[in-house]
């Protein structure tokens, strides 16, 4: 394909969106359960919690990716207990290394918006809730988390723009395979060091509009969530 003149090839451009589409998913399914149990929790322990929580966000990537390797390498620990069940696969060098390190990588970015949601919320409504004896999941779903929605469309639009922006851990954990693992971060550099600069200008051109876009979509989401609740 050819985008301006320019050769592009689209695979890297497909498979970041498709490891943003899971890693986001993968987060909405165990993001929001953990910020809801630290939003509420009263333990001495919560700080500990938040910052193993949040350090992704100043922990190298290629520390991170470290340790993943070693974690979900072919004699790693996790590798190891999933093949007590009969796992038999590989953890790393293909999508699901991607998605996984991905996950673990974004986590605060979906994590901290819902805290912030959930703990903005009034306590008489919460009270209010509970008097209307229904069970949890049904308060939860229709009452708690409707309004705590501004910290979950944050969180997700962050969390897949910041799955689209990995380069450290997503190297080191799905190496930079062609036609497999290698993303668009990964084939920017690639472009870079083979000289082929207009390749490089054409793909960084995409990330730095779809960047742009990913922030004021943010930034409009809370303004009229902001007024509608306001």
């Amino acid at each position: 394909m050819t985008l301006f003149g320019i050769p592009l090839d689209i695979h890297p451009i497909w498979l970041t969106l498709e490891v943003a589409a899971l890693t986001t998913l993968a987060l909405l399914i165990i993001g929001i359960p953990l910020a809801w149990w630290l939003a509420r929790m009263q333990s001495r322990w919560r700080v500990l919690l938040e910052a193993l929580v949040s350090l992704p966000l100043v922990l190298p990537p290629t520390v991170l990716g470290f340790y993943l390797i070693i974690a979900l390498g072919p004699s790693g620990p996790v590798t190891e207990f999933l093949g007590l069940f009969g796992f038999e696969g590989q953890l790393t060098f293909n999508l699901m290394g991607l998605v996984i390190g991905s996950v673990i990588f974004s986590l605060p970015f979906m994590v901290q918006p819902m805290m912030s949601a959930f703990q903005a919320l009034p306590e008489e409504v919460l009270d209010a809730a509970r008097l209307m004896r229904a069970g949890f999941v049904d308060r939860f779903v229709n009452v708690i988390l409707p309004l705590a929605r501004q910290g979950l469309v944050v969180g997700s639009v962050l969390t897949f723009a910041h799955t689209v922006g990995e380069f450290g851990v997503v190297l080191m954990v799905g190496g930079n395979i062609e036609g497999e693992t290698r993303l668009v971060s990964i084939a920017i550099f690639d472009h870079v060091e083979s000289f082929e600069y207009e390749q490089a200008h054409l793909l960084s051109a995409i990330m730095v509009v779809f960047s742009l876009l990913t922030l004021v979509s943010v930034y409009l989401i809370n303004r009229r969530l902001s007024a509608r609740l306001g």
